[in-house]
C-alpha cells in the first residue's frame, strides 16, 4: 500500500477479517477508524464468528482507533440528511465525514458511497 491516510469502514474490516486479498494490504497501511466503527465490526463478528474472534479483532484494531468529536457527529447527521435517498446507516455518515475532515481516503465497498468524492470504493 501506499503512503496515503485511509479510513476503514466495517465493508473493509469485514472483508479483512474474512482474508480477503483485495483489503487485506490495508492492515499495513497507514489507516484510521472511529470508536464508533470498532464497535459496529465488534457486533458483526460477534454475531458471525464469536466472543473469542470479536475480542481477537478489537484487540488488533482498537491502537487504530480515534473518538469523533460533537462536531462530526453533527456533520455526519447532516451528511446522512443530505443524501437520505441513499439510506447511509449512521456509523458510515460518521466514518465518512471524519474521513472528509481529516483527509482520508474512506475505503468501502458500500454502493452508496460509489461515486462520492474522497472515496476508494473496492468490491469483493
Amino acid at each position: 500500500m501506499d503512503e496515503i491516510k485511509r479510513y476503514l469502514d466495517t465493508y473493509a474490516l469485514v472483508e479483512i477479517a474474512k482474508g480477503n486479498p483485495k483489503f487485506v494490504g490495508y492492515l499495513v497501511s497507514d489507516f484510521v477508524i472511529t470508536d464508533l466503527t470498532l464497535a459496529e465490526f465488534y457486533l458483526v463478528t460477534l454475531r458471525e464468528e464469536g466472543d473469542a474472534v470479536a475480542n481477537y479483532w478489537f484487540r488488533k484494531l482498537e491502537k487504530h482507533s480515534v473518538q469523533v468529536s460533537k462536531k462530526i457527529l453533527i456533520e455526519a447527521m447532516k451528511f446522512k440528511h443530505e443524501y437520505r435517498k441513499k439510506e447511509i446507516s449512521f456509523f458510515d455518515a460518521v466514518g465518512y465525514v471524519f474521513s472528509v475532515n481529516q483527509k482520508y481516503l474512506f475505503v468501502t465497498g458500500d454502493k452508496e458511497f460509489e461515486g462520492l468524492p474522497n472515496v476508494e470504493f473496492r468490491r469483493k
